[in-house]
């Protein structure tokens, strides 16, 4: 799995979120069009394993926190960002959202939540912030930044 390949198979995503307000509704319909344990998912959720073992996705961070940005915003993202976070049994850093944040979680042990929500889709708004928290094991999550704006705040 190349980092090209990965932009491709994201695309159905990002053409999918394209100019549509980041809120409930959008995780609604995501969860419809893409669910958490559908083939698209699955597909993206193998990708970003194989891409971690080869050390280019989730490269920086240590121990139950691994990140990194695999692509940038671009017009053939519609703007947006796509990062992969690898974490287990963490509570990461304040961040705020200032145009809102998608996120895909991919547990990978069976009981893993991502602030408290298992498989699929969930949205953060514009201006919203969280510190980003996974209990009950070991999960991926992929999130999509509109502009990629992310502001860290301690």
């Amino acid at each position: 799995m190349s980092p090209e390949e990965f932009r491709r198979l994201v695309r159905p995503f990002t053409d999918f979120i394209a100019a549509k307000p980041v809120d409930r509704p959008l995780g609604e319909a995501l969860n419809q069009a893409f669910p958490g344990d559908g083939e698209v998912v699955a597909a993206v959720e193998s990708a970003c394993h194989q891409a971690i073992a080869a050390g280019w996705m989730c490269a920086q961070g240590e121990g139950g926190r691994r990140f990194g940005r695999v692509i940038e915003p671009a017009e053939d993202t519609a703007r947006l960002s796509v990062d992969v976070v690898d974490l287990t049994e963490v509570v990461g850093p304040l961040h705020r959202h200032p145009n809102g944040e998608i996120c895909l979680v991919m547990p990978v042990d069976a009981e893993a939540r991502f602030d408290g929500k298992g498989r699929g889709w969930c949205i953060y708004a514009s201006g919203s912030s969280h510190r980003p928290t996974v209990k009950g094991g070991r999960a991926l999550v992929l999130y999509l930044l509109p502009e990629g704006k992310i502001e860290f705040l301690g």
